[in-house]
């Protein structure tokens, strides 16, 4: 950081930094990057119409709140709920509910909060952080990865090591494999299956894979899955990450460092980069006509830079046009 101009009072100073990273809901030019905690590896952000921010982190588990012009709130405390290492977050103000993904990472090298065992679908009250409910991935091989609510309440969830997409339906007791397919399964010992799930204008499924990074839709007919059609992209997705509706198209994060926006027609998806450069990016929220961009730098923590200072961890505001 750069010292004080002489003369300018540091208190003014800091009030401005302070003002520049709380204005949530402005323009994106005008807004500073909001800071994570530290040492936590952010896995997936989300938001609420007010443009308050929820975190979850990958090493920590538990989800921070970050609403405009307040400070840092441990909303879902580690290890809450028999939660562990939490992926996927999504504020469903509907509902008034959070969902987060929760995982025993610890093949991974990364033991998170607590020794609950499996993949699960952990859901809290939106304003409290209270728990609600637990729901498990009935598959020993699952990984929670992210979730998507219906405007029916129903929620979906992707399963990274398995073909399969859950669907918990409101008021539902346990979650049920909703889609599956040989095209969404993992590839290859390297592979990484489905990863980042949203509802098209269109009414339909989509899904990606984060490797080798596909495009999934699958087709949704009262309220059942149809044919799954993997889209031809207009260029190679390189670590297809999160995928969010937006507009009448999405938005998806590429690992290698970009937020996309993505528009299909019929089986064909256009690709059309908004930014690069950014660093090691997992997931990305909307506000306004801003997108949120965590960037997880997860190679720190499970990758070739483990061990190594990742430096500071913030969420980058993204300037954003429909």
């Amino acid at each position: 950081m750069k010292k004080p101009v002489q003369g300018v009072s540091k208190r003014l100073v800091a009030g401005v930094a302070l003002l520049s990273v709380v204005m949530l809901t402005g323009a994106a030019h005008s807004q500073a990057p909001v800071s994570v905690p530290d040492k936590s590896f952010p896995e997936s952000v989300t938001s609420t119409s007010d443009g308050t921010l929820y975190v979850g982190s990958f090493n920590n588990g538990g989800v921070t709140k970050l609403a405009p012009g307040g400070k840092p709130e441990q909303l879902v405390k580690p290890g809450a709920n028999d939660s562990r290492s939490t992926l996927g977050v999504l504020a469903d103000e509907n509902s008034g509910t959070l969902y987060v993904c929760s995982n025993d990472i610890s093949g991974f090298g990364v033991k998170g909060p607590s020794d609950v065992k499996g993949a699960w679908l952990k859901t809290f009250d939106l304003k409290t952080g209270a728990a609600k409910g637990s729901f498990a991935l009935a598959d020993a091989k699952s990984l929670c990865n992210d979730i998507v609510v219906g405007s029916d309440g129903t929620a979906y969830v992707s399963d990274s090591f398995t073909p399969n997409v859950y669907r918990l339906k409101p008021g539902g007791a346990a979650l049920e494999v909703w889609a599956t397919d040989p095209k969404l399964a993992p590839v290859g010992k390297d592979g990484v299956g489905l990863d980042g799930i949203a509802i098209g204008a269109d009414g339909n499924l989509y899904v990606t894979t984060f490797i080798p990074g596909k495009l999934f839709r699958i087709a949704v007919k009262d309220g059942k899955a149809g044919e799954v059609t993997e889209l031809k992209t207009s260029r190679v997705l390189d670590h297809a990450d999160a995928l969010r509706a937006f507009g009448d198209g999405f938005l998806v994060i590429e690992g290698a460092g970009r937020l996309d926006k993505v528009t299909v027609k019929g089986d064909e998806a256009q690709i059309e980069t908004i930014k690069e450069g950014l660093a090691e990016p997992v997931s990305v929220t909307v506000v306004g006509n801003t997108g949120w961009v965590a960037e997880g730098k997860l190679s720190y923590i499970i990758g070739d830079n483990k061990g190594k200072d990742p430096g500071p961890f913030k969420l980058e505001p993204v300037s954003l046009s429909k």
